[in-house]
């Protein structure tokens, strides 16, 4: 059966109560309405009509979205009921995070034409990007019934596939995408990604370089980043395996807290002393520090542009390595790749930063009561006996692998997708959810210096946020800073509002299960 969003109250009160709330979706309000004044309203023929929705798609090609823009209003604004320029304006507020005017042009398109499979499909991309994913998914499912060649249909479902962890099913319906739409470079870019994630290097790298072709060159910075991630894939996609298993099947060792961050002692190199790294759910890739990498020799791979990241002007150069064992305790993984970049809180002594990709494939917990962090092999795990304390939720990936987890703060109706993020000694709130109605009553005098990836950050204001709910454990009066979380938005694919850090997660042991894209909190009895 074919959803009707105006038979759907749930689906409606939801868009009332998107508008109603601050919330990850809200940031990316924009004023909907005609940039032109009534006076200026002339009316276009038809044939002039076409010609003026062709020019605004090449623009929109060429990266050029302010005249694209300028040119869809001014169609809509002398024909209100052209369904292809509201769409196509739709898919371009879409484009630039601006979601609630996507979402009213694109709906106002469905609500009279039910068999516009890409109407749907510009409403599910919408209900995605804000995190809504049961929505997303059932609106997206009816585009392509409407029309199985809809590509931004296939495209949105490909996406959501990635962000549940189905990544064959991902690669399957965006490689769909981008056979009936060669020229849409975001189609290519979601395909390299996930190829990346599934271990496909080759045609990862084959994917990023259609994007070249075909995407707009008016980002210097964001070509040379991918450039440089090419040249390290053709590397990567010439080893004849990575993340290789070895050692025991399993292992223990014990944790220090710094800062609420878990560090585990591990090694690089057999006859060198052990290293300090964070286990850091925040991160995809392991980091090691570039005066670590040069002590123990370890040289660049290759290099290629600047990363976007929390702290200082928000970028550092990437420089890609490889590392040939990194042993933890008794288990051992061979052939892992890392970034290598300097760390700016020298005092802290830490040499690195263990990321996703190293444990995913071992059953992973961190105890932050018993201060042990233990790995197991899949094919060794037996699951514990049923806890009544313990709650098990499940976890997205972002697309620049991230964590992300549904959250509920006080005061705030729904539930918000923060970052899940053993890395990170506060919880964060975005800078936008801090200055609303909701939380800006919460502020504190206390002002923060925060060490961040890419520098250093300081006079953050911080908030006591008065209950932090994940699942159905709470935390009452949890410090959280403000950040500016729009590059981690960039790239993440939908809209984090935070970050749950160290201090809301060391009151738990916890569990991942990568592979089910899971985690198991259960209560230490800390406080």
């Amino acid at each position: 059966m074919r959803f009707d969003p105006l038979r759907n109250r749930t689906f409606t009160r939801k868009l009332r109560l998107l508008r109603a709330v601050v919330s990850a979706l809200i940031l990316a309000i924009a004023i909907s309405g005609s940039i032109f004044a009534a006076d200026d309203v002339q009316r276009i023929e038809p044939q002039e009509t076409k010609k003026l929705l062709k020019q605004a798609k090449k623009l929109f090609r060429k990266g050029e979205i302010a005249e694209a823009e300028k040119i869809l209003r001014r169609v809509i604004a002398t024909n209100p009921q052209n369904a292809e320029a509201k769409l196509d304006l739709a898919y371009l507020l879409l484009k630039r995070k601006r979601l609630v005017d996507a979402y009213n042009y694109a709906f106002e398109v469905a609500k009279e034409d039910k068999d516009n499979a890409y109407a749907f499909a510009v409403l599910g991309a919408t209900y995605l990007s804000a995190g809504n994913f049961a929505d997303a998914r059932i609106l997206l499912n009816n585009a392509i019934v409407v029309d199985d060649d809809e590509a931004l249909g296939w495209a949105g479902l490909g996406m959501l596939d990635f962000y549940e962890n189905r990544v064959d099913d991902s690669i399957y319906n965006l490689e769909r995408a981008v056979q009936l739409d060669g020229k849409e470079a975001d189609y290519a870019f979601a395909l390299a990604q996930v190829s990346a994630r599934a271990e496909r290097y080759k045609e990862a790298a084959d994917a990023y370089q259609k994007y070249l072709r075909i995407a707009p060159d008016n980002d210097r910075e964001r070509t040379e980043r991918i450039k440089g991630l090419i040249k390290f894939l053709r590397y990567l996609g010439k080893r004849p395996s990575l993340y290789d298993l070895d050692g025991a099947g399993q292992t223990e060792v014990p944790v220090r807290l710094v800062n609420n961050r878990p560090v585990v002692q591990i090694k690089l190199k057999d006859n060198e002393p052990p290293l300090n790294f964070v286990l850091d759910t925040g991160s995809g890739i392991s980091v090691i520090s570039d005066l670590t990498a040069e002590r123990l020799k370890i040289k660049p791979v290759t290099k290629g542009g600047v990363a976007r990241a929390l702290g200082g002007d928000g970028k550092f150069d990437i420089v890609y390595g490889f590392i040939r064992k990194v042993s933890i305790g008794d288990v051992a993984v061979r052939n892992v790749p890392v970034y290598i970049r300097k760390f700016h809180n020298a005092s802290e002594r830490i040499d690195g930063y263990i990321g996703l990709s190293l444990i995913s494939k071992y059953v992973t917990t961190i105890d932050y009561g018993n201060l042990t962090f233990s790995l197991v092999r899949k094919d060794n795990y037996e699951t514990p006996p049923e806890n009544a304390d313990a709650m098990t939720v499940p976890l997205r990936l972002t697309s620049s692998g991230f964590l992300s987890g549904q959250v509920k703060l006080h005061g705030i109706e729904f539930p918000l997708n923060f970052i899940v993020d053993t890395g990170a000694s506060l919880s964060v709130i975005s800078e936008d959810l801090a200055s609303s109605e909701e939380l800006s009553g919460f502020i504190q005098d206390e002002r923060m210096r925060v060490v961040g990836a890419a520098g250093v950050t300081e006079d953050v204001p911080s908030f006591l946020l008065p209950s932090v709910t994940f699942g159905r454990f709470s935390r009452n009066d949890l410090k959280a800073i403000a950040l500016d979380l729009d590059l981690i938005n960039e790239t993440s694919g939908f809209e984090q509002a935070g970050i749950l850090g160290g201090n809301f997660l060391k009151n738990y042991r916890l569990t991942f299960d990568f592979k089910q894209s899971m985690v198991t909190f259960t209560p230490t009895d800390q406080d």
